[in-house]
This record gives C-alpha cells, structure tokens and sequence, in this order.
C-alpha cells in the first residue's frame, strides 16, 4: 500500500534501482570523485582539510574520505540523503559547486554499491546509510535510507520525533547489515 500525505494524497516513491541508474549520470570514477570532493569545499561546511584513502574492511577496499568541517545535524544529514534536496547558499561571495541535491547520491553510486555517513556536529554523532546492498537484502521495493542520531555524552538514541524505539530499530538495523554484511 503506498504512503498517503497528511492530506490524503498517495506520495510517490523511489525504486531502488534508480540508485543504479542516477550514479550513470557519471560517465568515469573521477567526476563521482569530484562530486564528493566539492561537498568539503560548499559555502558553510568550513573543511580545511580533506582525505582520501583507501582501506580494507572484511577483505573489502573501500574509499573513505574525510573532511575536518563542522559536520551536519541530523537533520542536515537526512537533507543530504534526500533526493533533490539542497539548502546551499553563497556565502561571503563563495558559489556552491552543486545545488541540485543530487550530487553526493549519484557520485557515491557511481564509486560503489553502498555508502556509509558518519558526522559529527556539537554533541551529536549520526549515521546514514545509502546502500544498494542493504535494499537488495531485505528486498526493498522503494528507497528506504536509514539515519541514527546518537548522543554519546549520554548513551541515548536521539530522533526529531524524539521516538527512542524507531531510532533503535534503524540503529540494530544498520548494526546488522554492517556487521552481518559483506561491506
């Protein structure tokens, strides 16, 4: 059954096989790159720095990069995993490179099938999860993108909703792909 709106109104949802077909957008790795590169570098994440390096995880590469800014509040980060979805602004007479909301998605499934999102701003760390292998393990029929919130200065699951039991539950969820995965 799909979803209704507030006000009744069936609301679309995303096939996951559109994860595929919006990474082809980048025709070679290097553009994908650039993309993830470029959100360091936006009007407000402030990153001096960037990494980039390869490491072996569960006889897996995987590409991890790494940036020093301020980080992304859950919601931020639900916005970012969001399709279309943007609220990048010039600041101090410095563009965005991307304002489609659609960058970071299809640069990630262009260098992989699953990408993991690990940030930290003020006392809250989050994690989100956009993976193509997750979807095909539980056998989704629509995009489904997990996000936990933790709070470490109190061992507590925090949600906007301030719903502990579903933050739970996305957290065993994730908890489980990861450790039980091939990632």
């Amino acid at each position: 059954m799909a979803k209704l709106s507030e006000h009744g109104i069936r609301l679309s949802c995303m096939s996951p096989s559109y994860l595929y077909s919006n990474s082809t957008s980048h025709t070679w790795p290097f553009s994908a790159i650039a993309e993830l590169i470029d959100n360091a570098c936006d009007p407000g994440v402030t990153a001096k720095q960037i990494w980039i390096d390869v490491v072996e995880i569960k006889g897996n590469l995987c590409l991890t990069f790494t940036d020093n800014g301020y980080g992304m509040t859950p919601s931020k980060l639900h916005k970012m995993l969001s399709f279309g979805f943007t609220e990048k602004g010039s600041s101090r007479g410095h563009q965005p490179i991307g304002v489609y909301g659609n960058g970071f998605k299809s640069g990630s499934m262009r260098l992989g099938k699953d990408a993991m999102i690990f940030t930290k701003n003020g006392g809250c760390l989050s994690v989100g999860l956009l993976s193509q292998t997750y979807l095909e393990h539980i056998r989704a029929k629509a995009v489904i993108v997990p996000i936990a919130p933790f709070n470490p200065q109190n061992n507590i699951l925090s949600s906007a909703r301030s719903n502990r039991s579903t933050s739970y539950t996305i957290m065993l969820l994730v908890y489980a792909y990861v450790v039980h995965s091939h990632f």
